[in-house]
């Protein structure tokens, strides 16, 4: 059975500077910066997080992260961002050979979430509503090991009882490293050799605020050989 990490998403007091998975902030390149630009704007795509690639889930060399990238919705029509090959959006491996437009910057653009302003005192008085604003956010995260079931062709699926469907899609669903991707559009593998899940995204279930459509789910997928990733979402 597929191993996988249920992913806990714990506010960052302060700025995260470790190799380690995270969401938001900066990243923390292992070797030279890579920031990726968006094919349409020629501007620095948003950073959503860095993940550490666990040879026990992923296999391959250790120390090795992951930098998932994805142009913001106000640089680009959002459509465009879910495409794998489309430029809108990118996952750095390092150590790596990455071959999409970047440039060596350490800091870019960063991911964010709501939060309510302080009123002042005579706001509060006069029964003021606090505004609500984007600022910019990290997250730590606490794993958890699991167990997914296998990844089942949709002949196999279609043999299962209502019962047993819903058990099945239960059990994928989540936020996760590793682990079987639970798809709300059909299979869609960007490697036609690979099927290895690295992370999935759901947007409905995360602190921060990040655009896959409606109620949508993003997944990164890496190559065979794990010297690859690309990165795909889904909407209903």
């Amino acid at each position: 059975m597929p191993k996988k990490y249920t992913i806990e998403f714990i506010p960052a007091k302060q700025p995260i500077r470790e190799l380690i998975t995270k969401f938001g902030g900066q990243p923390n390149w292992i070797s030279e910066p890579e920031w990726p630009l968006s094919k349409s704007t020629g501007k620095p795509m948003q950073f959503i997080g860095q993940f550490t690639l666990d040879p026990e889930l992923f296999g391959g060399a250790p120390d090795r992260m992951a930098y998932l990238f994805m142009t913001n919705e106000e640089d680009a029509p959002t459509e465009s961002t879910w495409e794998p090959n489309g430029g809108e959006n990118a996952v750095i491996i390092q150590p790596g050979g990455n071959s999409m437009p970047t440039i060596s910057s350490p800091n870019g653009p960063a991911l964010q979430s709501w939060v309510e302003t302080s009123r002042s005192v005579v706001g509060k008085l006069m029964g003021k509503p606090s505004k609500r604003v984007l600022e910019d956010c990290e997250f730590g995260v606490k794993l958890v090991s699991a167990d997914d079931p296998e990844f089942l062709q949709e002949r196999e699926f279609s043999k299962l009882s209502k019962e047993e469907c819903e058990e099945y899609l239960l059990s994928l669903r989540g936020n996760k490293l590793g682990g079987t991707p639970e798809f709300i559009q059909g299979p869609e593998f960007p490697f036609p050799d690979s099927r290895k899940l690295l992370l999935q995204l759901d947007s409905g279930s995360v602190p921060f605020e990040i655009n896959f459509g409606d109620a949508g789910v993003g997944y990164v997928f890496l190559s065979a050989d794990g010297s690859q990733a690309k990165f795909l979402w889904q909407c209903g």
